[in-house]
C-alpha cells in the first residue's frame, strides 16, 4: 500500500530500482543532487540536470516540463552518497513564458515508484508562496539501508540559492548553466500522444494505472493473451502488459547533441510508453477583489479521472480542517468565558451592586465576538467550498457520480476498472449545504456491512425493524449494481444468499435484468453451504496457485472475474460451520478477489458470543439511512454519512444493468 508522506515523514525503501515521478501542471525542471552524509554537494559532477542529465545511478529529463520521470539505482551510487535529493525550479524568465513563483501553480506532487510502476511513497508539496524552487524529497541511506522522506523546503532565489544552502561552491554558475539547457530544450518539440481507438473500436483493451494519494498504481487489467488473473490490485505480468514504465530523459526528450536521425529515444526498448497527461484546466481570470472560480479537475494527477478523485478528496480535507478550527475558536471562547466568569464570582466586591452584572455581561460580549469571528471565517470558506461542489459534482464521471447525476444517462460498459467507486456522500453538521463524495479505492481491500439494527438517525426520525430490513437491502442493491457497472463486461461476479426470500423485492433489479451469475440462495441451510462451499474452494485455488507461483495453473474455465457474496438476514439458515466459512471469506477473500456485502443487525447474532467480533471488525459498517458514525483519522469528526439511494420512481438502475447483462452476454459468446 503506497505511503502518502506528509513533510519530514519518511518511509523505507525495498528497492534499489526507482522511479521518481513529477507532476507539477505547468512546466519545471527537475534536478537530482548527490549528497554526502552531511548532505553537502561537493561539486557540479555530483548533480544531474538538463545539461548533463546522467550521474552514476541517475538520469533525469533535458527539458523542462509539466511531468518528469527520473530514473534512480540505489545500487549503483558509490559508498560516499548517503543521500540523493530531487530539486523542482521554475525555469528562470529567459526560459519560457510561465509562472515566477509555486503559489500560482497548483501543488506539485512527487511519486517514488517501483520499474513496475507500483508506487512506494508519494508526497504533495503543499505550502508554497513565493518560492520558485524546492526540495521535493530526498532518499538518504541510514545504517545501510535506504529511505524516502518528504522535505517540501522552499527557496525564493531559485536553483542558485537552493544549490548554495546545499552547500555546493559552484551553485551560481551551475544554475546558469542549467537554464541555459533549459532554454534549448524548450525550442525542442515533443513526440504527440499515440493515437487513441475510434469509438467504435470497444476491444477491451488493459487498463492505465492511476495513481493516488493512498495506494499506489494497479497492474493492468484484462490484458490480452495468456495472462494469469490479477487479484487485489496486484500486478499480472505477462504479453501485451502496457502501462507507465521508466522513461529514461522524458517522453521524447531530445539529445542536444544530435545532429542527425532525429530525436532520441531514451526509453528502453522492450517496454511502451504512456502518453504524457493533458493539461488540467485553468480557472477563468477572477474579477478584482474576488477570489478565482474554482474549476472541476485542477488538482494533480495523471488522468481527469484521478484529478478529480484529489479534488474531491481535497475538499474533504479542506472541510474537515476549517470546521476544526472553528470548533477550536469555540471551545477557546467558551473557555475563556467560563474562566472571566470563575474569577468574576470568585471575588466577593463584584458581587455587590452591578458590577459584577456588567462584568458578566462583558465576559459573554467577548464570547459571541469571538464565536461571530470563527463562524465567518468558516462562514467564508464555506462559500469557496460551496462553488467548488457545484463545478466538480456535475463534472463527475459515472463511479464518483450520485445516481440522479445526468453521468447515468450516457452510460455505457466502461473497458476500464476505475480509480474508485463513490459509496455515499459525508457530511458535518456546520456545513450542511455542502456534501462531499465519499469515495473507496477498487479493487475493495475489505468486505461492507450494511447495518439494518435500530439506529438513531441524525435527524430524529424514527424507523421501524421492518422498514431498516428493506432500506438496507435497497442499499446493499444500489452498492452492488454501482460495482457491476464500473468494472468492465464479465470482471465482476455477484452471488446472492437470501435464505428466507425476504430481501426478493429489493433484489429485483439485479434478478430481473440477470446480471446475478445464478438465482439468490434461497433453500434454507442447504442453499447457504452450496454457495459459501464454492466461494471457499475458489480462495482455496486461487491461494494455492498464487503461493506455488503458478497462478497459470488454475483449472480450464476458471472463473477469473472480482466476486461478490451478499449475504442477507445473517444468521439464519448459518450453522456453525457456515459461520467459520464466512469469516473466512472476510479474512482471506478481499486479497484475491473475492468481496462480502452483509445486510444484518448485530443484535440477532449475538448469541454467537465473541466469535463474531473480528467479522464485524473487519467489514466497513455502513447505514441505509443517515447516520454519524464514521471518523476521519485527521482531526477526529464524527461525519454523517448519506447512502447513495436511487430517486424514487427512477429507472436509472433498470437501465444500467440493462446495458450491464447485454454486454455480460455478448462477452460470453
Amino acid at each position: 500500500m503506497t505511503a502518502e508522506l506528509v513533510r519530514g515523514q519518511n518511509h523505507p525503501l525495498s528497492q534499489s530500482r526507482l522511479e521518481i515521478r513529477v507532476s507539477a501542471g505547468t512546466p519545471v525542471v527537475a534536478v537530482a543532487a548527490l549528497g554526502d552524509e552531511n548532505g553537502r554537494i561537493h561539486g557540479v559532477e555530483w548533480v544531474a540536470h538538463p545539461g548533463a542529465p546522467t550521474q552514476p545511478g541517475l538520469e533525469v529529463s533535458r527539458q523542462a516540463a509539466a511531468d518528469h520521470r527520473l530514473a534512480v539505482d540505489l545500487d549503483a551510487m558509490t559508498d560516499a552518497v548517503h543521500r540523493v535529493s530531487v530539486l523542482l525550479a521554475l525555469p528562470a524568465p529567459g526560459g519560457g513564458p510561465g509562472p515566477a513563483r509555486f503559489g500560482a501553480v497548483a501543488a506539485p506532487f512527487v511519486a517514488v515508484t517501483g520499474l513496475d510502476g507500483g508506487e512506494i511513497a508519494s508526497y504533495t508539496i503543499t505550502g508554497l508562496e513565493a518560492e520558485s524552487a524546492v526540495v521535493a524529497l530526498e532518499l538518504y541511506r541510514r545504517q545501510g539501508a535506504w529511505k524516502v522522506r518528504a522535505v517540501g523546503q522552499g527557496y525564493a532565489g531559485g536553483l542558485a540559492e537552493l544549490l548554495t544552502d546545499q552547500g555546493l561552491p559552484e551553485a551560481v554558475p551551475l544554475a546558469g548553466t542549467i537554464d541555459e539547457a533549459v532554454a534549448r530544450g524548450l525550442a525542442r518539440s515533443v513526440q504527440a500522444p499515440p493515437p487513441r481507438p475510434a469509438d467504435g473500436d470497444r476491444s477491451p483493451q488493459p487498463a492505465a494505472p492511476a495513481l493516488g494519494p493512498d495506494q499506489g498504481g494497479t497492474a493492468p487489467q484484462g490484458a490480452p493473451g495468456p495472462v494469469p488473473p490479477s487479484y487485489g490490485g496486484q500486478p499480472a505480468g505477462g504479453p501485451g502488459q502496457t502501462g507507465p514504465q521508466p522513461t529514461y530523459g522524458g517522453a521524447g526528450a531530445a539529445d542536444p547533441s544530435a545532429t542527425t536521425g532525429g530525436p532520441i529515444n531514451y526509453s528502453h526498448p522492450g517496454r511502451q510508453n504512456s502518453a504524457p497527461p493533458p493539461p488540467p484546466p485553468t480557472a477563468p481570470p477572477a474579477q478584482p477583489g474576488q477570489p478565482a472560480q474554482p474549476v472541476a479537475g485542477d488538482a494533480t494527477g495523471w488522468s481527469m479521472e484521478e484529478r478529480l478523485y484529489n479534488q474531491v478528496w481535497g475538499m474533504f480535507e479542506d472541510l474537515a480542517r476549517t470546521t476544526a478550527a472553528y470548533r477550536s475558536a469555540v471551545d477557546f471562547a467558551e473557555s475563556r468565558m467560563d474562566k472571566e466568569l470563575e474569577q468574576n464570582l470568585s471575588d466577593p466586591r463584584s458581587r455587590i451592586g452591578g458590577q459584577g452584572d456588567a462584568a458578566r455581561e462583558a465576559a459573554r460580549a467577548r464570547y459571541t465576538h469571538l464565536v461571530d469571528q470563527a463562524r465567518a471565517v468558516l462562514d467564508r470558506d464555506l462559500v469557496q467550498l460551496v462553488a467548488e461542489a457545484d463545478v466538480v459534482e456535475p463534472a463527475l464521471p459515472p463511479a464518483f457520480a450520485r445516481w440522479d447525476n445526468p453521468a447515468w444517462h450516457a452510460y455505457r460498459v466502461p473497458m476500464e476498472i476505475p480509480m474508485a467507486l463513490r459509496l455515499g456522500d459525508l457530511r458535518l453538521p456546520e456545513a450542511d449545504r455542502i456534501r462531499i463524495p465519499m469515495l473507496l479505492r477498487l479493487p475493495l481491500e475489505r468486505g461492507l456491512w450494511i447495518d439494518s439494527g435500530r439506529a438513531d438517525s441524525v435527524d430524529g426520525s424514527f424507523t421501524d425493524s421492518h422498514d431498516m430490513r428493506r432500506l438496507a437491502m435497497e442499499t446493499a442493491v444500489a452498492h452492488a449494481a454501482r460495482l457491476l457497472a464500473v468494472y468492465p463486461a464479465g470482471e465482476f461476479t455477484v452471488h446472492v444468499i437470501d435464505p428466507a426470500g425476504s430481501g426478493a423485492q429489493p433484489l429485483a433489479p439485479l434478478t430481473q435484468t440477470g446480471v446475478l451469475a445464478a438465482p439468490p440462495a434461497a433453500q434454507g441451510a442447504a442453499g447457504v453451504t452450496d454457495v459459501l462451499g464454492r466461494l471457499t474452494q475458489r480462495v482455496d485455488l486461487v491461494q494455492m496457485a498464487l503461493r506455488g507461483g503458478a497462478p497459470d495453473a488454475l483449472p480450464p474455465g476458471f472463473d477469473t472475474s472480482q466476486q461478490l457474496l451478499i449475504v442477507n438476514d445473517f444468521p439464519h439458515g448459518f450453522d456453525d460451520r457456515a459461520v467459520n466459512q464466512l469469516r473466512y471469506l472476510a479474512d482471506e477473500g478481499p486479497a484475491v478477489g473475492v468481496h462480502l456485502m452483509m445486510v444484518a443487525d448485530r443484535e440477532e447474532s449475538a448469541g454467537y458470543g465473541p466469535l463474531l467480533d473480528p467479522l464485524w471488525r473487519s467489514l466497513l459498517r455502513l447505514t441505509p439511512v443517515p447516520d454519524d458514525h464514521l471518523a476521519d483519522p485527521w482531526v477526529g469528526h464524527a461525519w454523517t454519512y448519506e447512502p447513495p439511494l436511487v430517486p424514487p420512481d427512477s429507472q436509472v438502475l433498470h437501465q444500467v444493468l440493462t446495458q450491464v447483462a447485454a454486454a455480460r452476454r455478448s462477452w460470453n459468446r
